[in-house]
């Protein structure tokens, strides 16, 4: 068997060090190499192309996001982002590399004496590594926060369709994803959006600032209690970290129930409680995604009498959440990413397919 090749970037030569010690005590995988800047680590990934990239965000002559954005429009490698989840600077610079291609992100280890997180480490290196990344062009959205400003706080055209609701689900790769779809709507864009995507608890309580920084929709976390929003309010409602999301009694509610698929919060909690209450008038979409979850949820909106959309294969980071639901015979259109926008638009009665 084939070792796993791994490039490890940090600008801590303890860290650096400590990182290179689990990879070359496991025999699945093997140190090609070490960086302590993002120049240095796109010289290695350029000569070595390893099979996966440890990359910190903090670094000096050249960030970690830089590079990220270098060596996916140039040599695209998975990369797993280590870093640190207390600074929300860095936070927001982890979510930017993973808009612009990274493909996971770990919370770098606090305590080396920590013994459970190598494992957790190795497993990490793993599962990045099998994901066949795609080449970004431009590297990221290169969005500007000040869009926030131009967004509407008053009441948009109601919806001229027997749509309400749109309900978004994603995991591995799906904040790149959600972005482009964001993006691709207009401010008034009538429906509102229930959004959830799984990422590592640490790194969840800035996502909604993040992207409500970049979406011309506000973004916010949803809280327990609030009334479901009306049709005509441009809102994105987003699920809280370890918290399921439902729809119950024309309101929103949060839940610390068992996880489903591992997930918590889950897309098959919230879309199945969306299913029972306001299915026949949701638009469903799922996203990239590694695993199984969301597809029984789109399931049952579909024989709710909503609409029911997966991204394809194709331009899916991970085809793992898509394909359950393709598989399940949930999704009622099998779109490309940027598909979802324009056709949200035309489903939403403001424009056409194409």
């Amino acid at each position: 068997m084939n070792k796993i090749r791994v490039l490890v970037v940090d600008d801590s030569v303890t860290v650096r060090k400590y990182l290179a010690e689990i990879i070359q005590t496991n025999p699945q995988f093997e140190l090609v190499g070490e960086a302590e800047d993002g120049k240095r680590a796109i010289e290695l990934t350029e000569r070595l192309r390893p099979d996966v990239i440890s990359l910190d965000m903090i670094l000096p002559v050249m960030s970690g996001l830089t590079a990220t954005e270098y060596i996916m429009a140039y040599f695209p490698t998975p990369i797993l982002v280590v870093s640190s989840s207390t600074n929300r600077g860095e936070l927001f610079k982890t979510y930017d590399a993973l808009s612009a291609g990274a493909v996971d992100v770990l919370e770098k280890v606090a305590d080396i004496a920590n013994k459970n997180w190598p494992a957790e480490y190795l497993a990490a290196l793993k599962r990045v590594s099998r994901i066949k990344v795609i080449t970004h062009p431009r590297a990221r959205m290169h969005l500007s926060p000040a869009a926030a400003k131009d967004k509407p706080a008053s009441q948009a055209p109601a919806p001229s369709s027997q749509y309400q609701y749109v309900a978004i689900g994603a995991s591995t790769g799906g904040p790149a994803a959600v972005i482009r779809v964001l993006t691709g709507l207009p401010s008034d864009f009538p429906l509102p959006i229930f959004l959830l995507i799984h990422i590592g608890a640490p790194f969840g309580y800035a996502l909604a600032d993040w992207l409500d920084g970049l979406s011309p929709i506000r973004v916010a976390v949803a809280a327990d209690g609030d009334p479901l929003p009306q049709p005509g309010r441009p809102k994105v409602i987003l699920a809280p970290h370890e918290r399921h999301l439902i729809v119950e009694k024309g309101h929103l509610h949060l839940h610390d129930g068992p996880e489903r698929f591992s997930c918590k919060p889950s897309v098959d909690v919230l879309f199945e409680s969306i299913a029972k209450e306001i299915g026949r008038v949701t638009i469903a979409c799922l996203l990239t995604g590694m695993g199984r979850d969301g597809g029984r949820g789109m399931l049952a909106i579909r024989k709710a009498g909503g609409m029911t959309l997966a991204q394809n294969e194709t331009t899916c980071t991970v085809f793992g959440m898509p394909r359950e639901a393709i598989d399940l015979g949930a999704a009622q259109q099998v779109l490309s990413l940027d598909e979802f926008a324009p056709t949200l638009l035309a489903l939403a009665g403001r424009g056409r397919f194409a």
